[in-house]
Formats: structure tokens, sequence, C-alpha cells
């Protein structure tokens, strides 16, 4: 599947176009599942928001299907990538994904 980037106005206009396309788990709520599972996940569609005037108000929502068929969403702040997060597997699984 191809992965697609999508362009909205805000992060909430982005949630709510992809849960009309079915993305209705809300991944924020079990992050430890993607940190442990994670080659159970694939992203399907990244749409990043870069605040217009404060780099702080930077924003990526992933939207991801696991392997059986559960899709759901994940928003993640900034790319600050320190410890182990699922913000961090999430940019790693966006970056081999586009090496596939």
């Amino acid at each position: 599947m191809e992965r697609q980037m999508y362009h909205y106005a805000t992060v909430s206009k982005a949630l709510e176009e992809l849960k009309q396309k079915g993305f209705t788990t809300d991944f924020n709520l079990d992050e430890q599942r993607i940190i442990d599972h994670q080659d159970e996940f694939e992203i399907v569609h990244i749409y990043r928001y870069e605040g217009e005037s404060d780099p702080g108000d930077e924003a990526t929502v992933y939207g991801i299907k696991s392997q059986s068929g559960e899709k759901g969403v994940f928003v993640a702040g900034d790319l600050s990538l320190g410890d182990v997060s699922a913000t961090q597997v999430l940019h790693e699984l966006s970056i081999k994904g586009r090496e596939n």
C-alpha cells in the first residue's frame, strides 16, 4: 500500500478526515503497543503541521494500520527524539517506508 501525505489547515481537520476514512483508534492512548510491536504497524498516511510562528507548534499526525486491520491515529508533537518512544518508532517506520 502506498503511503500518502496530506496537507490540512489544522491538526484537528486532519484527524476529522482520517476518522471519516475509518482511522478511529487513538494510538496515543496505547503508545506502548507501538513501541513493543512496531513490526505489526504500517504508516498509511502522514500529515505534518508546522506552526507559522513557533516551532513548538509543530505536529505530525500518523494514520496507522495494524496487521490485523485496525486503523487509527497517532499525534506526535515536535520530533525531539530522546528515549525510545512511539514518536521515535513511527519516525523510523516512515523512513523505512521511504526506502522500500
